[in-house]
C-alpha cells in the first residue's frame, strides 16, 4: 500500500487577511468618530499654547538672569497691572481678549529682541486665531507691581475639558 503524504501549508490566504483588515478599518473609523476628532483638535491646539507661553516666558526669564535681573526694555517700559499683546510695537495691538476676558492695552509688547539675542527662534503664533501674525501673537504679557510676569494666551478652547482651562504661566 501506497500512501500519498501530503504536506499542509500552513498560513494564512490573501482573502483571510483582507478581510482582517478590513474590518480593522471599519473599527478604527467608528472609534476616531466616537472619540470627538473636534476635541482632540482643540486639545492639540492647546498643548501648543502651553508649548508657547513657557517658550515665552522662559525667554523672557533667561533674558532678564543674562542682564544681571533687569526686564528686556520693552518689558520694564510696560505699566504695572496691566495686560499687553504680544507683538510688534510699530503696528499697535487689538485690544481684545476673548478667553480670558481681559481688556488689553493698545499698544503692543514687541520681543523681537529676544530672536535676536537667541531667546527665542520665532515669536509664536495663536494655532488657531485668524489674521493673527507677528503683529498680533494672540497672546499676552501681564507685569504685576511685584516685578513678576504672566504669558498667556487670548484663545483657549474646550477641548475634552467640561469648562475652558485658562492658558497663563507666570513666574
Amino acid at each position: 500500500m501506497y500512501y500519498e503524504v501530503r504536506k499542509k501549508n500552513k498560513g494564512f490566504t490573501l482573502l483571510e487577511l483582507l478581510i482582517v483588515i478590513a474590518v480593522l478599518a471599519v473599527l478604527a473609523g467608528v472609534l476616531f468618530v466616537a472619540l470627538d476628532p473636534a476635541a482632540r483638535l482643540q486639545d492639540s491646539r492647546n498643548a501648543k499654547r502651553w508649548t508657547d507661553v513657557s517658550a515665552i516666558l522662559s525667554a523672557i526669564k533667561l533674558d532678564q538672569v543674562d542682564n544681571g535681573g533687569s526686564y528686556h526694555a520693552n518689558i520694564t517700559a510696560m505699566a504695572d497691572n496691566t495686560y499687553y499683546q504680544i507683538g510688534e510695537a510699530a503696528t499697535g495691538c487689538n485690544d481684545a481678549c476673548s478667553n480670558p476676558s481681559v481688556t488689553l492695552q493698545s499698544a503692543c509688547v514687541d520681543l523681537l529682541d529676544l530672536i535676536d539675542e537667541g531667546y527665542l527662534a520665532d515669536v509664536p503664533i495663536d494655532p488657531n486665531a485668524s489674521g493673527k501674525s507677528s503683529s498680533e501673537t494672540g497672546y499676552y504679557l501681564y507685569k504685576y507691581d511685584s516685578g513678576q510676569v504672566s504669558v498667556g494666551s487670548c484663545h483657549e478652547e474646550l477641548g475634552s475639558n467640561s469648562s475652558v482651562q485658562a492658558i497663563e504661566a507666570s513666574r
